[in-house]
């Protein structure tokens, strides 16, 4: 397959390696704005893929999940051997982090063990002399056996060399070494290799063997299907090997795999008296510290939050200036008939979604990306994994949960950064009890302005104290345990801003791409219902909920529609529907508290709905709203009672 593509001038590489290696940067150097990010077929882990033209080739990119292993623990694994071993990528670029050579190397090994022509971009090595450490690259290629080109990703330094040397490696059709495990473990792995002779797989029957001896279930049931015989005669050699070991094969691969590299390591590097302790190991030594970590965390989130509302407080208040006459200059040129009214709801909602992106999106995800890659983020899901372990899910769900006090939208996207499909499901569930902004203007503008900034914090504390209830149910009902915290605490760098804006950028467009049509679809929709006059049929059919349950005026119950749409709605259409903008004049403390707590618990919005429907499939969406819907109404109506028991406003 290398050699056509060379002669064709088209080749398709992928980059490989361990989560905070610099796998983004790199992609994102090569590729810029032609780049694609989206869901594998049929899966909800995220794939990018971009486009290169390199000295007279078409390159295409795949940047494969940062994963730990080639196991069959996670989806991103079976999803990142499968691609290599089927695909056939005619190279891959295996990313290393230089300063944790050691842990890294583990994956190399794996990945060497699939056959395929490979180079390894060898990261961060200008950082090895601070912490006293020298590595023999050229004595590291030769053990290897394949190349190893040092560059400084966020520099976009010897990027370009990597791509030299993978296409001068599959013009030359360089043999392949194997690296060799220890003696009684070598000898079953060949006995088995020579057994898969017969055996067609996608896979190389040496990897197969060690697969096999590992316990890997995937490779089993394939040998199942294919030779069961030579499946039965792979469990007495891990018999054999656990004699051998005194521990399950499995454990005995992986023993053999960390001695290989033990070896490897003692064979590259040196160490010196590292210098004394930086900036950034005293940083990293208190902001992970397990007593002053909280309150840092708390301020730095503080501040973001404090930093995103002001700034989309003020673009948004820029934004309405500018469109406030637009409305009128429309009817001016188009006249008000039924159609128009469509057409500049449609308009309307184009501006609104302007209104929302910009504002509050944009600046949310481009502190979340600085936080991610200075480096902090790990940190927060170190802190954060105690708690997130009782809800059932580990500390890396809190990244979503944050991301939701924004907009759920992108947060349900956010999801898939969780291992198993059972930690993305309860993560997206989680992230819809989150009140998003748009949630905070409705809160805000009606409790806060009318009532107090004191019972705002105290509706915020209890939907949080309802969501860790609830998250606690739902872990218990779903089946499954969650799994560990296994991710690197990566070192604290200076954040690449170019790469933080192309991600960003890309997130604003997925989430554009999702929530857009919705959201301008739906707004026309309900301009209809409210033109063709059946909201006041409406209001009257939910009457006995809004008025008998919930203690609302009647006319509420179109607001419950609107919501649909875009939370902060339901306060432009109580003043249109009510008639006035001082609330305080037709709705009692009782009735915003509820009217509040009701649209800080009700269905998600429409573009939320849409993103669920996207990660986790139209059941599961349709679940999620529905059971929030009569969970809101409920909480509602007993919150209603339980004020004019006690009469403390």
């Amino acid at each position: 397959m290398g050699q056509t593509n060379i002669k064709n001038k088209k080749l398709n590489i992928v980059l490989a390696g361990q989560a905070n290696v610099g796998k983004s940067v790199i992609f994102n150097y090569l590729t810029g704005l032609h780049q694609h990010i989206g869901n594998w077929a049929g899966k909800t882990v995220e794939k990018a893929e971009g486009t290169l033209h390199y000295k007279g080739y078409t390159i295409d990119i795949l940047d494969l999940p940062g994963i730990y292993s080639l196991s069959t623990y996670s989806l991103e694994e079976i999803i990142s051997r499968e691609y290599i071993a089927i695909q056939k990528p005619d190279f891959i670029i295996n990313v290393v982090d230089a300063t944790h050579l050691e842990r890294n190397l583990i994956f190399t090994l794996q990945l060497l063990e699939l056959e395929k022509p490979m180079v390894m971009a060898f990261n961060m090595a200008n950082l090895l002399k601070g912490k006293g450490i020298e590595i023999d690259a050229k004595k590291l290629e030769k053990i290897l056996g394949i190349k190893v080109v040092s560059i400084e990703a966020i520099y976009g330094r010897g990027i370009n060399n990597c791509l030299d040397e993978g296409i001068s490696l599959i013009k030359r059709k360089s043999s392949r070494k194997f690296l060799k495990y220890g003696k009684e473990t070598e000898e079953l792995i060949e006995k088995l290799t020579d057994s898969l002779k017969n055996v067609k797989t996608a896979y190389p029957k040496r990897w197969v063997a060690i697969k096999l001896l590992e316990k890997d279930k995937q490779i089993e049931k394939i040998l199942k299907e294919k030779n069961p015989e030579t499946l039965e005669e792979a469990k007495n050699f891990c018999s054999e090997l656990e004699k051998i070991h005194g521990h399950d094969s499995s454990i005995a691969i992986a023993d053999e795999r960390c001695c290989l590299v033990s070896q490897i390591m003692s064979e590259v590097m040196t160490t010196k008296k590292p210098q004394k302790m930086g900036f950034g190991e005293w940083l990293d030594n208190l902001t992970g510290h397990k007593i002053w970590g909280y309150p840092i965390m708390l301020a730095i989130f503080t501040l973001v939050f404090i930093f995103i509302f002001q700034l989309g407080n003020h673009l948004s208040s820029f934004l309405e200036e500018i469109s406030s006459g637009w409305q009128i200059s429309f009817q001016n040129i188009f006249g008000i008939s039924f159609l128009s009214l469509l057409a500049w709801s449609g308009i309307e909602s184009i501006i609104a979604l302007i209104g929302i992106v910009l504002p509050y999106i944009f600046p949310f995800y481009l502190c979340l990306f600085i936080l991610e890659d200075w480096g902090y983020l790990a940190r927060v899901a170190f802190l954060t994994d105690n708690l997130m372990h009782k809800l059932g899910v580990h500390g890396k769900a809190c990244i979503p949960v944050m991301l939701g006090f924004g907009c759920n939208t992108p947060a349900c996207l956010s999801c898939r950064i969780m291992e198993t499909q059972r930690e993305r499901f309860l993560t997206g569930f989680l992230v819809t009890l989150v009140p998003c902004s748009a949630v905070a203007v409705v809160i805000l503008g009606l409790v806060g302005k009318y009532i107090g900034i004191g019972w705002v914090f105290g509706m915020y504390s209890f939907v949080i104290l309802i969501s860790i209830v609830l998250g606690m149910l739902a872990s218990k009902i779903l089946p499954g345990e969650p799994t560990a915290l296994i991710m690197d605490m990566p070192d604290y760098k200076i954040p690449n801003f170019k790469t933080i804006f192309l991600q960003t950028w890309l997130r604003l467009k997925e989430f554009i791409f999702i929530a857009g049509p919705i959201i301008i679809i739906s707004g026309i929709i309900i301009q209809g219902i409210y033109l063709a006059g059946w909201l006041t049929p409406v209001s009257d059919f939910l009457s006995p909920i809004t008025v008998n349950w919930l203690g609302l005026p009647a006319i509420t119950g179109v607001l419950l529609i609107f919501g649909i749409m875009r939370k902060e709605l339901i306060l432009v259409m109580l003043a249109t529907l009510l008639g006035t903008t001082n609330f305080a004049q037709v709705l009692t403390p009782i009735q915003m508290i509820v009217l509040g707590l009701v649209s800080m618990l009700y269905i998600p919005c429409v573009a939320t709905i849409a993103a669920l429907w996207k990660e986790f499939g139209w059941k599961k969406a349709l679940g999620i709203t529905g059971f929030k819907v009569v969970f809101a109404i409920i909480i509602g109506g007993l919150a209603l009672r339980l004020l004019n028991l006690i009469k403390i406003i």
